[in-house]
């Protein structure tokens, strides 16, 4: 199995001597926003005649918007050069496109952020390499897509617009070139990283961690996820919880509806300061900070009634005052409620921390800190009978492979995790 050495470990490699040269526009401009069904039939045709892998990039509206949608696609591929397709007024007539893109190998850029949304459209890669991830195999210290350019490529990315209102109509023409920007690079820097990986023996482990990222399912919405509300730990009555229940459940659905980010609808300060003053009429409730704003009048009855909803439930169906654990309880409990699984888990990390050094690997891409907590706790039947099992190694294996660990981390936390938990 590879080990890192100090000459191809990047993170032991010092910077480029020279001053990296600024990229301020694509070298052949920025190309037109694409908002038609013919002119979206044309660069599918376009880019089908050209050669390589793609080039993909999309800009969302997170936090200006409920939704996960693309609102800009972003396309390079050699012998067709850069398309920016705004989907919104197209999406029922992409198609040509999905048929032209979507056998290809697609480059992109931390692509767990963007497929979902492209997903939705129906554009879905048959390849995927993804820069992003392949640095942190690689062993880069900085894997943003500037710094990677910066680091790989000799030249420099001026960042600002990726966290916009990609929403926005129309476009204001920097954020077009910042957009275009994004793939102008993207196929160069994938050869580097790609040449990194093969040159230290990871060319396996990316493939198969680009694999799991490309057919990688939507995950489940988690529970109660009005638990997760901004400044919630300071609430102590199960009363007070009941509202924040019923006003993030009244917020999410205007905000769903709206397709506007929930935190614009009503701030999560807001939803705990009416969860503290219980107030009992409208103008008690516009009283409050936010809630008397011009924005807020107007859905004053809504959030009243969520708090009425709140104060009429009885005391059986309030919600707990701590949430139950779907899994391990946080780790600064394991020392009182089990001293023998917080033990484990203190060597079962320290053997992946050298795990981590020897092969310049991230600690949390070696194998997810979720399941090695899952297993440290009561992954296997013995940790609790106090035996061992006949075949550790096999035992720990299955319980990894079980919780979607691929053989490339299986095979690196195996030897080490039995050495750790039962030696």
């Amino acid at each position: 199995m590879p080990v890192a050495d100090e000459s191809e470990n990047p993170t032991r490699v010092g910077g480029n001597d020279e001053t990296a040269v600024p990229l301020l526009a694509p070298v052949d401009g920025v190309p037109p926003v694409l908002d038609t069904a013919a002119a979206v039939a044309d660069a599918a045709a376009r880019l089908a005649a050209g050669s390589g892998p793609l080039a993909v990039d999309a800009e969302r509206a997170s936090g200006f918007r409920y939704s996960n949608r693309a609102y800009l696609i972003q396309l390079r591929r050699h012998g067709a050069g850069t398309f920016l397709i705004d989907p919104i007024p197209v999406t029922d007539a992409l198609a040509p496109l999905a048929e032209a893109i979507n056998e290809l190998e697609w480059v992109l850029h931390s692509a767990d952020q963007d497929l979902p949304g492209l997903t939705e459209l129906g554009l879905r890669p048959a390849r995927l390499f993804d820069t992003e991830l392949g640095g942190r195999l690689a062993g880069f210290e900085r894997v943003g897509l500037a710094a990677m350019v910066e680091k790989l490529l000799g030249r420099e990315l001026r960042k600002g617009h990726g966290a916009a209102d990609w929403s926005t109509r129309p476009l204001p023409a920097e954020w077009l070139n910042y957009a275009a920007l994004d793939v102008e690079l993207l196929l160069e820097l994938r050869e580097e990283v790609a040449a990194s990986l093969d040159k230290q023996g990871k060319t396996d482990w990316a493939a198969q961690e680009f694999e799991h990222v490309r057919t990688l399912e939507p995950a489940a919405p988690k529970a109660d996820r009005w638990r997760r509300t901004s400044g919630i730990h300071a609430l102590r009555k199960t009363r007070q919880l009941a509202i924040v229940r019923e006003l993030w459940t009244a917020r999410d659905q205007l905000a769903r509806h709206r397709d506007v980010a929930p935190a614009r609808v009503l701030p999560d300060s807001a939803i705990i300061a009416a969860a503290q003053a219980d107030p009992r009429s409208i103008g008690q409730l516009r009283a409050l900070p936010v809630f008397g704003g011009p924005r807020q009048r107007r859905y004053s009855r809504e959030w009243l009634a969520a708090v009425d909803r709140a104060r009429a439930l009885p005391d059986s169906e309030l919600p707990a005052l701590t949430q139950p654990y779907d899994g391990p309880p946080p780790v600064n409990r394991w020392e009182r409620r089990d001293p023998a699984a917080a033990a484990r888990l203190s060597r079962a990390r320290a053997a992946m921390s050298e795990l981590s050094e020897q092969h310049a690997v991230p600690v949390e891409n070696l194998l997810t800190p979720d399941l090695l907590r899952r297993l440290c706790w009561d992954g296997l039947p013995e940790f609790r009978s106090g035996a061992v099992p006949q075949d550790p190694a096999q035992a720990i294996d299955d319980y990894l492979k079980a919780g979607g660990a691929r053989p490339w981390q299986r095979e690196l936390a195996v030897p080490s995790l039995a050495a750790a938990l039962f030696d």
